[in-house]
């Protein structure tokens, strides 16, 4: 039966709306690549990794959940379209198909936004591909903060959930020589793969560091003796520019770049924190909850390993949609944002 109310006596909603600022930004700028800083680029790496590898490797196939335009994917399906499965937007169903044709002997790239790779397919994930231990590598645009859509299509919490996976290797490269690099890697990799992506010009950083992807290591990029900087993903681009503005205010900065979030390289993490003297800052564009730093700070813990340590990352919220300039200096992931935070520690 239907209770009916008089419009006097409606009952008030206790719920309050989250307030959003009113925006007039532009599209281009909520999902601006990071070229805008700047710095040399490639033209969608993880896709131009995957024409390299389909040369000589008949096993490798993509699969889009419709975005391969925009996870790069595009590219390799111009190049190898008998190779190429549009799935249409059913990551779930996706997910499925990968699981099966890795069953076959193939090695599939199944790629979505990481939104929809962590929270939708979760359980698709878990158990058609890492309980069977299968080689399917899902790769995933708008990690963290790399779009201004708001909570829908921002994934900061993605790392989080993914580490919690067994069997699953979990990546957060820095830039298109990482990306391209790691992709060739995780393919030759048994087992299955999370890994995040930059898209479209993406910045080419650690092409002037003589640098090389290594699964499951984290490499010292910059050296330093005042702070240790642990980074993955854009934030080791931030923190090697933050790194090179300290040093001209007296703040020597290491630099070690982790890319593999899991299975972290605690051996190396804990030998660079253990030379003492040095304030130790993880920074990730990910939430402080759940990825890159907390995993860290177990690792030191466990070890008994006891030194200053601090965050740098993304609150524990949802976050505003906007433009990505005004959202990175209001979250704390810019290169002025980290300075101020480290000289702030430094002199504590």
């Amino acid at each position: 039966m239907t209770e009916h109310f008089p419009p006097h006596s409606r009952r008030k909603s206790k719920y309050t709306p989250r307030t959003v600022p009113e925006s007039k930004v532009a599209t281009s700028a909520m999902i601006a690549s990071l070229d805008s800083e700047g710095r040399d680029t490639i033209a969608a790496p993880f896709g131009n990794a995957l024409i390299e590898l389909a040369k000589t490797r008949d096993d490798i196939v993509g699969l889009s959940a419709d975005l391969s335009k925009y996870t790069d994917l595009h590219v390799f399906a111009n190049a190898y379209p008998d190779r190429f499965y549009q799935m249409g937007m059913a990551e779930q169903v996706m997910i499925s198909a990968a699981a099966g044709l890795a069953r076959e002997g193939f090695t599939p790239f199944a790629t979505t936004y990481a939104v929809f790779a962590s929270r939708r397919a979760y359980d698709f994930i878990c158990m058609a591909i890492a309980e069977e231990n299968l080689p399917v590598k899902i790769c995933c645009a708008l990690p963290g903060l790399t779009t201004g859509y708001g909570p829908s299509h921002q994934a900061t919490e993605d790392l989080a959930i993914m580490r919690g996976m067994p069997n699953l290797t979990v990546l957060d490269p820095c830039d298109a020589i990482d990306t391209m690099q790691a992709t060739k890697v995780i393919a030759d990799h048994p087992g299955p793969v999370y890994m995040r992506l930059l898209r479209g010009q993406v910045p080419n950083v650690l092409g002037a560091y003589d640098y090389q992807f290594k699964l499951g290591k984290a490499q010292m990029i910059h050296d330093g003796s005042d702070v240790l900087f642990i980074a993955s993903g854009f934030m080791t681009m931030r923190v090697l520019d933050a790194a090179k503005a300290l040093a001209k205010d007296g703040v020597s900065c290491a630099v070690l770049h982790s890319p593999t979030i899991k299975p972290l390289d605690a051996e190396t993490i804990t030998a660079e924190a253990a030379k003492g003297g040095r304030l130790v800052v993880t920074a990730e564009n990910h939430s402080v909850t759940g990825g890159l730093g907390e995993a860290v700070a177990a690792t030191l813990m466990r070890a008994g390993v006891h030194v200053p340590f601090r965050q740098i990352g993304l609150p524990d919220e949802f976050l505003d949609a906007g433009a990505l300039p005004t959202l990175h200096q209001q979250y704390g992931l810019t290169v002025d944002a980290v300075c101020q935070s480290v000289k702030s520690w430094v002199a504590q």
